[in-house]
């Protein structure tokens, strides 16, 4: 019997420290929610959870772009519809000027309509989006994905020569009334094309969304495979380590009271 050296505490005390340390580790896994709460728990699984970090992040950036691209889109269509009207009444009042029963006056006044309704469209050709323009007829690189990838949305132009030929025109007389209406009814044709351009634009970039939507869906779910901690298996980790943080406490007080014996021997 030896009371220098009590290798019964020493390893007592050794294994406490490791208890100790797995039920340090498994309150901070409880606590923040983490699997990995420092690199060493899983050096390759923290490499790998944070590039899909970076990947969801990116993903949710592109699906706002796309977002963003179809409002812009909306917009465009809203617009339009609202030029469709004054071009089928700025028809209508082309007919109306032909009537053989109108006089000049009269036709003067339909001119007068009709040309304040070819200036509204003038002006919606001016129109942007947060500083970018709705119809300068330029075509639009949308971010798709989270690489960098675009979609090109094809652009409108309602300053084309089939628009400013129909809104430049007048009805003032039988003769331009006709010339005019056949000039508003090739804007219409070239409206109702465009605005079937807006729609394919919108359906093609709705459905990026939605396959963007999936994609960070499925990202997520993979990336909580290896850093969200299983709570129920981790609350039973954490019982463990507790009852071995205990028990090791209880068993490093006896290890240090068996030198003692050897007063026994002494007295």
């Amino acid at each position: 019997m030896v009371i220098n050296t009590n290798v019964s505490a020493s390893s007592s005390a050794r294994l406490l420290a490791e208890s100790s340390s797995m039920l340090s580790k498994s309150l901070s896994r409880l606590s923040s929610g983490q699997k990995i709460v420092s690199p060493e728990d899983d050096a390759a699984g923290l490499a790998v959870s944070m590039r899909f970090d970076a990947q969801i992040n990116r993903t949710t950036a592109a699906k706002n772009n796309v977002t963003n691209a179809i409002s812009f889109s909306q917009t465009q269509d809203g617009f339009m519809q609202k030029v469709g009207k004054a071009l089928d009444r700025m028809s209508e009042l082309a007919i109306l000027s032909q009537d053989v029963t109108k006089s000049d006056a009269d036709r003067a006044l339909y001119n007068s309509e009709f040309s304040t309704l070819g200036a509204y469209v003038d002006n919606v050709a001016t129109k942007d989006f947060n500083g970018v323009s709705l119809f300068a007829g330029g075509s639009l690189n949308v971010t798709q994905d989270s690489e960098g990838g675009s979609f090109t949305a094809t652009g409108i132009n309602l300053g084309a020569s089939a628009y400013t030929t129909a809104t430049g025109s007048a009805i003032g007389t039988t003769a331009t009334a006709a010339t005019a209406l056949t000039n508003v009814k090739a804007a219409i044709t070239q409206l109702a094309t465009d605005r079937a351009t807006v729609g394919a634009n919108v359906s093609r970039l709705q459905y990026t969304s939605d396959q963007l939507s999936v994609l960070r869906e499925n990202l997520s779910a993979a990336n909580s495979r290896i850093k969200d901690v299983d709570v129920a298996e981790e609350s039973t980790r954490f019982a463990r380590y507790n009852i071995l943080v205990q028990a090791g406490t209880a068993m490093l007080a006896q290890a240090n009271a068996t030198p003692q014996a050897a007063l026994r021997l002494l007295s």
